[in-house]
């Protein structure tokens, strides 16, 4: 979704900005912090700065950031998503 000269950064502000310490999220593990992070992935469409703005909105809501990428009512939409979008498995 980022150039490679962006991606860098995009892992940092994941890594550090959206945790465990979001709202609602510090007792996740792994898995419940990817579904977070890969919604803040889809609501940026590729763009740094709208990203940053949908890890600051999970800082507020995590949960609403889920509802927004469409993943707030399935616990594996997200993974499907990264198959499709990222390639992921």
């Amino acid at each position: 979704m980022f150039p490679p000269e962006l991606r860098a950064q995009v892992v940092d502000l994941l890594t550090r900005e959206c945790g465990n310490n979001l709202p609602f999220a510090e007792s996740l593990e792994e898995y419940g912090l990817e579904r977070v992070r890969f919604a803040a992935l889809k609501m940026s469409g590729g763009d740094l700065d709208k990203l940053r703005a949908a890890v600051e909105h999970a800082k507020i809501d995590s949960r609403d950031v889920l509802m927004g990428a469409g993943f707030g009512d399935s616990l594996t939409a997200h993974k499907e998503w990264a198959r499709l979008t990222l390639g992921a498995s």
